[in-house]
C-alpha cells in the first residue's frame, strides 16, 4: 500500500479522534492509531485499520508503532487531561530522557518535546484541524438569538483578556459578566471553568474562548463540542464566543442546534492580528468583526 495512503494517529480523550477518524475515512486514507491507556475512547477501535494502546509515557512504543507502518505523517487529535502529566509513572528511557531536557512541564512544551522526537525519526507530527475544515466556522453569529448590548460589552473586555492570559499559556477561556471576570481557566479544563464562573456569577454569564497567540494546532486546537453546550447550560451562561477560522466546532449542525434550544448565543468572532495587544488595547465588536 503506498505510504502517502496511510496516516498515524495519536489519539486523546473525547470525540475528536472520532471525528477525525471518520474524515480521514471519507478521504481514503488508512489510519494507524495509538490509543493512549485512560483517555481514548474504545469507540475508536471500529473505525481504524490498527488500534494498539499505549500508556502515557511510553514514547519508544509508540514510535516504534509509526515506524513499522512506515507512518510519515501522524495527526494528534484529543486531549490528554492536564493533571494526567503529574502522574506519569510509567516512563520508558525515552521519555524520561525528554522530560529531563525540558525547560518546564507545561503542556505545550512537553508536547513540543514529542513532536521533536517523531521529527528525529522522520515522522512528522502536522495540523490537527487536517481534514476537518467543515468544522471550522467563519466570523459571525452561528445562533438564532444575538448577544445583547451587555453582552457585546463583555464579550469585548473578555477578549482582551482571554487573549493576555492565553500569551501567557495559563488557559484560553475566561468566564464574564457585568465586565468583572469570574473565572479564568487554569489546569482544570474549560467544563470546570465555565461552572466554577456560572456558580460565581448566578447565571447569564458570558464564555470567552481564545486561541494562542502562537498557537500550535499540531496538538493544541481549542474545541467546541455538544458537551460543551451542555456544560454552558448546566452553567446558565447565555454567551459563548470564540475564534473564527481557529475553533474547531464538532459536530456542529447538532452544536446550533443545542445551542438555540438552550438560548445560548454562538459568536465567532475575527482573529485578533498579532500587532494588537489583547492586554492594552481597545478590540473594537461589532457587526464587521462577526
Amino acid at each position: 500500500m503506498p505510504e502517502e495512503k496511510k496516516i498515524g494517529l495519536i489519539a486523546g480523550n473525547g470525540d475528536y479522534p472520532l471525528h477525525f477518524a471518520k474524515a480521514a475515512k471519507a478521504q481514503g486514507k488508512t489510519i494507524i492509531t495509538v490509543a493512549l491507556e485512560g483517555e481514548t475512547d474504545p469507540e475508536l477501535k471500529t473505525l481504524v485499520d490498527s488500534f494498539t494502546w499505549v500508556g502515557l509515557g511510553q514514547l519508544n512504543k509508540l514510535i516504534d508503532i509509526f515506524k513499522k507502518e512506515k507512518i510519515t505523517r501522524v495527526v494528534m487529535a484529543g486531549q490528554v487531561k492536564h493533571f494526567r502529566l503529574f502522574d506519569l509513572l510509567r516512563l520508558d528511557l525515552r521519555a524520561a530522557a525528554l522530560l529531563k531536557r525540558l525547560p518546564n512541564k507545561k503542556a505545550d512544551t512537553i508536547l513540543g518535546g514529542v513532536a521533536a522526537e517523531l521529527d528525529k525519526e522522520g515522522i512528522a507530527l502536522v495540523d490537527s484541524r487536517i481534514f476537518l475544515e467543515k468544522f471550522i466556522p467563519p466570523a459571525g453569529v452561528l445562533t438564532k438569538g444575538r448577544p445583547s448590548k451587555e453582552q457585546e460589552k463583555d464579550i469585548e473586555f473578555g477578549l482582551k483578556i482571554a487573549k493576555g492570559i492565553a500569551a501567557l499559556d495559563v488557559g484560553q477561556t475566561i468566564v464574564v459578566k457585568d465586565r468583572a471576570v469570574l473565572a479564568v481557566e487554569a489546569m482544570e479544563g474549560t467544563d470546570q471553568t465555565i461552572l466554577r464562573g456560572g456558580k460565581i456569577g448566578k447565571g447569564e454569564v458570558v464564555v470567552v474562548k481564545v486561541s494562542k497567540p502562537n498557537q500550535d494546532f499540531r496538538f493544541d486546537v481549542p474545541i467546541i463540542g455538544e458537551n460543551t453546550i451542555a456544560v454552558l447550560h448546566e452553567a446558565g451562561a447565555g454567551v459563548l464566543a470564540f475564534c473564527a477560522g481557529e475553533t474547531l466546532v464538532l459536530n456542529i449542525e447538532r452544536v446550533i442546534e443545542l445551542a438555540n434550544e438552550y438560548k445560548i448565543c454562538l459568536v465567532a468572532i475575527k482573529r485578533i492580528t498579532n500587532d494588537q495587544n489583547p492586554m492594552t488595547n481597545q478590540i473594537p465588536i461589532s457587526n464587521s468583526n462577526w
